[in-house]
């Protein structure tokens, strides 16, 4: 099967082998979601209350109770992602999206997944950080049979303990997730007031994730390790990234999970927060401390929490300055500093759309409209109220409203500053001229220690740094 046929041509492989309509009449709706915006929080028609949570450029999964049983039906299938406004991508994930939708459960919810496969290859679901029996711990061939094309299984287990979790493939699991095949998972606490889990006011949750998809194309290079040109949360990257819109003076809870192939330091602007809980379960208050970003190492689910007390659009984002660029060249070459003006006019006497780039930094990327490929992003792209962000990737902003009604995540747009309080341009006299240091400007001769000559090797030459060679 070559690479077109494989990723694309998944009908055949199903309608070969398709669940038998006695199976699928008792199977619970599948339901699908192909947008790609926020949706509203599922609140609970029964059972014990709690409030959602919000998954940002997602949706959380309906289900149905049968005897006592929470059901839930997750289908695996080819899905189109638009990871921006003017790109899309051909991915793999559950339910008509990449990740899938989240799942939300109570402590001690007897719970019945199914898995319906419409991949062309087997696979599984593992649930990651769960607590249940050996055999539902969804790693093919180990634990369970792998699922095959156009079959589907049941995973049945108890929620054991409250906490943030997520779920993904353990089959074919490098090609799978490369894919986009992931989801977040959320067990809520059962009782109304838990020790170490406080109420919040607003709830999110995201998955981080990478992609290497060339210029003009759809679908991911799957056998990448480490040169990955897109990151994603919820397979979408700035400005497709919706913002997280709050009241002012609620408590917040973002969670996040690291399903990337390296560690992302993730950084709120204007809040400090605690780091509350991980993929174990709730960090206890006396081992918290403030923090303006935390660390999420690969594999590792982190939620953070803080009191949303200062009004604003503060930034959210991963602190790796290239996690906040779209559609990376590694092999760009560094133009600052080289003047390339009388180059470019030659070059459009040829290429009339050419454009010189880079000779001040990359900054004028987010402002320039210049030819793209087919399917591609800019690099940095993005407008706010005082021109372009400059941003792209793994970004958000967190916007802090007075007047931001209970339970509205709408985006309330630019925030109004008071006078006086943006930064401007000083129109006043200029600062005094600083003195010059005496000797400043004078070559520094390098001492040369007793006993060295400079006719031989000398230690500094072989020295860090130094850009030295032996003579």
């Amino acid at each position: 099967m070559n690479r077109r046929n494989f990723f694309a041509g998944t009908a055949g492989a199903v309608a070969a082998s398709t669940v038998a309509r006695s199976a699928v009449a008792a199977l619970p709706e599948a339901h699908h979601q192909p947008g790609s915006g926020t949706a509203p929080p599922l609140v609970p028609g029964d059972g014990p209350r709690y409030n959602p949570v919000v998954t940002l450029n997602g949706w959380t999964l309906p289900w149905r109770m049968n005897a006592g049983i929470k059901e839930f039906h997750l289908v695996a299938e080819p899905v189109v992602r638009e990871m921006a406004p003017g790109m899309e991508a051909h991915l793999w994930g559950y339910n008509g999206q990449s990740p899938g939708p989240t799942i939300e459960v109570v402590e001690g919810d007897r719970l019945r997944i199914f898995v319906t496969n419409r991949l062309p290859e087997a696979t599984t679901v593992h649930w990651h950080g769960q607590r249940l029996p050996n055999g539902m711990d969804g790693v093919g061939g180990l634990t369970q049979p792998h699922i095959p094309p156009g079959k589907t299984f049941v995973y049945e287990f108890t929620a054991q303990r409250p906490g943030t979790f997520m779920y993904h493939p353990h089959s074919d699991e490098m090609v799978q997730m490369a894919m986009g095949m992931m989801g977040f998972w959320v067990t809520h606490p059962r009782a109304a007031r838990h020790p170490q889990i406080a109420p919040v006011q607003r709830d999110f949750c995201f998955l981080m994730q990478s992609f290497d998809i060339d210029p003009g194309s759809r679908t991911p290079r799957v056998a990448t390790m480490t040169d990955f040109n897109l990151w994603a949360w919820n397979s979408r990257v700035f400005p497709g990234i919706d913002p997280l819109p709050v009241r002012r003076g609620d408590r917040v809870r973002i969670r996040v999970g690291n399903l990337t192939m390296t560690n992302h330091p993730l950084h709120l602007h204007g809040h400090e927060f605690s780091v509350t809980g991980t993929d174990g379960g709730p960090v206890p208050p006396s081992a918290r401390w403030p923090e303006v970003s935390a660390d999420i190492a690969v594999g590792q689910m982190r939620q953070i929490e803080f009191v949303a007390d200062a009004e604003g659009d503060w930034a959210l984002h991963c602190h790796k300055a290239h996690h906040t660029m779209n559609a990376m060249g590694h092999a760009v070459p560094t133009m600052v500093g080289v003047p390339q003006e009388d180059l470019a006019q030659k070059i459009r006497g040829i290429v009339p759309p050419y454009m010189a780039m880079g000779s001040r930094g990359m900054g004028d990327m987010g402002a320039m409209r210049m030819p793209l490929p087919e399917n591609t992003l800019p690099m940095m792209s993005g407008d706010g109220p005082f021109g372009p962000i400059e941003m792209g990737g793994m970004f958000s902003v967190l916007k802090v409203r007075r007047d931001q009604p209970a339970g509205d995540y709408r985006d309330p747009g630019p925030v109004a500053h008071p006078p006086g309080t943006v930064a401007h341009e000083w129109t006043g006299a200029p600062p005094p001229q600083a003195p010059t240091a005496p000797g400043a400007g004078a070559p520094a001769t390098p001492a040369v220690p007793q006993g060295h000559h400079h006719g031989g090797m000398d230690h500094g030459a072989m020295g860090h740094g130094t850009g030295g060679t032996a003579r």
